[in-house]
């Protein structure tokens, strides 16, 4: 009786929080001109596409639920990523566009773009390895051969650049300005650096570190692309924090024979970068004038989503949707993939690294709650 209590009070809560949160949305609608968003997989809408690499999602079942299209964008989704439903929160359009899909121009742009790319990291080595699914890991000598070209956050910055640039002979020098003043920036990245990078022995890197002096290498870096768009004009910043990386499908299903327990290792890490990042941005905040830096945390809350799927609609929160659900991700996830589940929103996972549309809506809500809201 005391856990149906505690359920029914915790689903009273969530209606509580829905509603409060949906009149806030109808009382900003407009008041932020554009999202820009930066990062990796887990935001990427379609950049990659485009790019020579084995990194792609443009092909179904990819994208077999996006907006009743059934169209694969390139999202590493069945459907939106969260920053599409930020946008939608804000007023804007129900996704952001990818800033190289030929598909759109400035005019789609100016109210939201995307420049993350899938497989980056905040290390500029992350982006120069190259995945192989078959044996989960990355080979960085291949690179030279096989051209893995995703686009490293440091270039990201520079598509920014001439955005910028475009977006002024568009709007206008001043409008132009206030766009990227008042827009709401988005940062997702990280994961990879650790998992496909610095776990994975894929580079140098864990021979020039110890787990926890690669995140302060890490933090230093972020906090140099933070100052670098910051001189470029952007002020309303959410950088969100890592998850429980540990607890990802294909981590986790690594070691069947234990019985598929998260790897704790790799979430400690997770939580050290969190707290770091927080450190980094407290500090930011005090020596940058104007500056709105917020770590949009987010490991506590999808930790509880892994350890109570059925409070928020799940029935499976250990496998993905696509195939087997422990290793399918990018090409191994198509098509002609067997035993991919039929209804996606009874996952939390949709392949064996990134999380279902609905996941990501539940996620997107809870962030535009606790962080991306909170911007002046």
């Amino acid at each position: 009786m005391q856990i149906k209590a505690q359920k029914n009070s915790l689903l009273l809560l969530t209606k509580i929080t829905t509603i409060l949160f949906y009149t806030w949305i109808a009382e900003t609608e407009g008041k932020v001109p554009a999202l820009i968003v930066f990062g990796d997989s887990t935001v990427d809408s379609g950049n990659n596409n485009v790019l020579l690499t084995a990194l792609k999602a443009n092909f179904p079942p990819y994208g077999r639920d996006f907006m009743g299209s059934g169209k694969p964008t390139g999202r590493f989704s069945n459907g939106r990523v969260a920053t599409d439903f930020y946008s939608e929160m804000y007023g804007l359009r129900p996704f952001v566009p990818a800033y190289l899909d030929p598909e759109y121009n400035i005019g789609d742009f100016a109210v939201g773009v995307c420049f993350a790319s899938a497989g980056t990291g905040i290390d500029p080595a992350t982006a120069g390895v190259l995945y192989d699914p078959f044996i989960r890991r990355r080979r960085h000598l291949l690179c030279a051969l096989l051209c893995n070209s995703v686009i490293p956050l440091l270039k990201q910055v520079e598509l920014f650049e001439e955005y910028q640039a475009r977006l002024a002979g568009y709007l206008g020098s001043e409008m132009a300005k206030q766009t990227i003043s008042e827009g709401v920036y988005a940062i997702s990245i990280g994961t990879n650096d650790f998992i496909e990078n610095y776990f994975a022995l894929a580079t140098p890197r864990f021979l020039e570190f110890t787990p926890e002096s690669y995140v302060e290498f890490l933090i230093s870096l972020s906090r140099d692309f933070i100052i670098q768009i910051y001189m470029l004009g952007a002020r309303k910043i959410g950088f969100t924090g890592l998850s429980g990386m540990g607890c990802l499908p294909l981590e986790r299903n690594r070691n069947p024979m234990w019985g598929r327990p998260c790897i704790e290792e790799y979430n400690k890490v997770a939580r050290e970068f969190n707290s770091k990042l927080q450190q980094m941005t407290d500090e930011l905040c005090k020596a940058l004038p104007d500056l709105q830096l917020r770590v949009a945390h987010l490991f506590d809350f999808f930790s509880n989503i892994l350890e109570n799927p059925s409070l928020y609609g799940f029935e499976d929160a250990q496998y993905g949707c696509c195939g087997t659900g422990t290793f399918e991700l990018g090409y191994l996830c198509n098509e002609y993939t067997p035993f991919t589940c039929t209804d996606a929103s009874k996952y939390v996972f949709w392949d064996a690294v990134h999380p279902t549309e609905k996941t990501s809506r539940i996620v997107a809500e809870f962030l535009m709650n606790t962080t991306f809201s909170k911007f002046k």
